[in-house]
């Protein structure tokens, strides 16, 4: 690979990182009670809990709703991180982009 296009390939990669910053993704788990909404380089923008979800007696089950929350967002998060990037190195996994 040129050197040429080795510039032009990260000049690719920084433009899609920065989009993928600006991407933002929303997950709810327990049909609506807790809502996450994650960028596509997986810093989470906010959690927001309906008020009917705070069970005072079972605070087990709105962790484990928060946690499932979470867990999809960075998933989806990382699903969509690795299309954007992989598209521009043809699939090949190179480290420290996926």
């Amino acid at each position: 690979m040129s050197m040429k296009m080795m510039r032009q390939l990260q000049r690719q990669m920084e433009k899609t990182q920065e989009e993928l910053k600006a991407a933002t993704l929303e997950v709810t788990s327990g049909g609506g009670a807790v809502t996450v909404v994650i960028t596509g380089d997986q810093h989470i923008e906010s959690i927001a809990i309906d008020p009917a979800a705070i069970d005072p007696d079972d605070p087990e089950l709105l962790g484990d709703l928060v946690t499932a929350a979470v867990n999809e967002a960075v998933d989806k998060s990382q699903e969509l991180a690795k299309r954007k990037l992989g598209a521009l190195t043809g699939g090949l996994n190179i480290p420290g982009l996926t």
